[in-house]
């Protein structure tokens, strides 16, 4: 689970006047903005008027009563002959058009893209390496889904000596196998800014032990994590973000390391997980007389009991919607373990490299330090995600992202645009200190878009400023580049082409 980037205190009520919302924007200058939303408001209304069956292209006129029209009234070398074709370039054509104003307000240290279908409109700095933050869970989800399959399932077990009249004369090892989302059922999770969902009980684990007639274990509960590495956190991230927004983890996590009754996050995952389950055995009646700790499962013990995870699918959905940290790092290191039995971040990001240019991505200027995109050290380009989001258009991604005005980090966003309910898309925001100076703040947003006739927007912008994270910086250009697309297609549809 693991603290969440991308904050969102409450729902945030835009002006109905979007020129109101971007005189708000000191960075762009007044007279360009509201030109920008004038013209937005008469491209919309000339769409509007287009959707409703009006044309550019006029008709003949119909044969006098009596002629006979013409067998062939298309000519051989008429448009008509590849209308569809013509017509979707022309639709393209007008939607770069349509956008270009709104890309002319991202700057040079920010990138922007779109395509349709998996055909590249417009681009502004596509190829200039940015922060991604959280965007670049988009790659994560995407090699992960690939490598391990929508089904792969995460196997959390207990395993015990045999008991002696209920009583085990030894140690009880928790050994976690990589579920990032087990969670015991009374732990307060919908207080977390976004709750973690789709998770796997613990209490499932604690009911299993008391199932086979354990009364008492003498010896510890031992939380087994060593399928990873004891990287706990990322090096890079800097004491403002290791343990804050993300970590610890490790391939035992319960609760993202939190114990009830405590405020603060406990330094080892293992530890606070062989903790929790000894509270959730003493509800149960039985005693835990050696504590816990963090240690290795004896091999010859036998195993007692075992939870699954929900699908990878789902896991991925609940990393995306609520930007989960966590989730992305431990994916991650599963990446590596699965790939080369190694679970470290760097084999895992090996993976994702390997994987990512065998799709044809471009990976020039790209530099990925972690999963979740908190790292300062990651750098990503606009076409490595755009050609991300093509590659995973037709799988499980786009349903597991967030919805506009609707849920997970998007819930508070676009709620007063025809966005809503229709645009899903990754969020992302670095404002922690010292990103606010240099390097400078991030807010992302990268994601699709289905149009009316069955056509998918694939788009990204990542914005880079001192102060870009503030509500009227960012919203602005979100909301002027949905409106943008939202305009597609525009153009006069296959049979309009050509003489008739």
């Amino acid at each position: 689970m693991g603290m969440r980037v991308d904050l969102v205190s409450a729902p945030i009520r835009y002006p109905r006047t979007p020129l109101l919302l971007l005189l708000v924007l000191a960075v762009i200058p007044a007279v360009a903005l509201a030109a920008l939303f004038s013209w937005s408001d008469e491209q919309a209304d000339t769409h509007e008027a287009a959707r409703a069956g009006e044309s550019d292209v006029p008709s003949s006129p119909p044969p006098p009563s009596g002629e006979i029209t013409p067998a062939l009234s298309t000519g051989m070398f008429s448009y008509r002959r590849a209308s569809q074709g013509i017509s979707e370039f022309t639709d393209r054509d007008r939607l770069a058009e349509d956008v270009e104003p709104v890309f002319s307000f991202v700057n040079e240290q920010s990138c922007a893209a779109v395509s349709v279908d998996g055909q590249t409109v417009i681009t502004k700095n596509a190829g200039t390496p940015v922060m991604p933050a959280s965007t670049q869970k988009l790659l994560i989800a995407a090699v992960a889904l690939e490598t391990l399959g929508d089904d792969y399932r995460f196997t959390t077990s207990v395993a015990a000596p045999a008991a002696v009249e209920g009583v085990v004369d030894g140690d009880v090892y928790l050994i976690g196998g990589g579920d990032p989302l087990l969670v015991s059922d009374d732990y307060p999770i919908d207080s977390d800014t976004y709750p973690a969902f789709n998770t796997t009980s613990l209490d499932r684990l604690a009911d299993a032990i008391v199932g086979t007639g354990i009364t008492t274990i003498r010896g510890a509960i031992v939380g087994d994590g060593s399928r990873y590495d004891d990287q706990f956190v990322i090096v890079s991230w800097g004491d403002s973000v290791a343990f804050v927004d993300g970590g610890p983890y490790d391939a035992l996590l319960v609760n993202d390391s939190r114990t009830l009754g405590r405020t603060s996050r406990q330094s080892d995952p293992n530890e606070a997980a062989a903790r929790e389950l000894a509270r959730l055995l003493g509800n149960r009646g039985v005693s835990v007389n050696g504590g816990w700790v963090s240690g290795t499962a004896d091999p010859n013990v036998a195993i007692i009991g075992q939870v699954e995870s929900e699908p990878l699918s789902l896991v991925v959905t609940e990393m995306l919607t609520t930007s989960d940290n966590n989730t992305a790092e431990m994916l991650l290191k599963e990446i590596g373990f699965a790939d080369s039995g190694e679970g470290t971040a760097a084999a895992g990001l090996n993976v994702v490299d390997r994987t990512l240019r065998s799709w044809g991505v471009p990976m020039d200027g790209v530099q990925l330090a972690d999963g979740s995109g908190l790292s300062l050290e990651n750098r990503v380009t606009c076409a490595t995600l755009l050609a991300v989001l093509q590659q995973a258009g037709g799988g499980s991604i786009p349903g597991s992202l967030p919805v506009a005005a609707r849920s997970g980090t998007l819930v508070g966003e676009f709620t007063e645009s025809t966005m809503q309910g229709r645009l899903v898309a990754k969020t992302g925001t670095l404002g922690n200190p010292p990103v606010d100076s240099d390097p400078p703040a991030v807010k992302a947003l990268a994601g699709y878009l289905d149009t009316a006739n069955g056509h998918t927007i694939e788009f990204v912008i990542i914005q880079t400023g001192p102060d870009i994270t503030s509500d009227g910086k960012y919203q602005a250009l979100w909301l002027a580049l949905g409106d943008r697309l939202d305009t597609y297609p525009s153009g006069p549809g296959p049979d309009g082409l050509g003489p008739r």
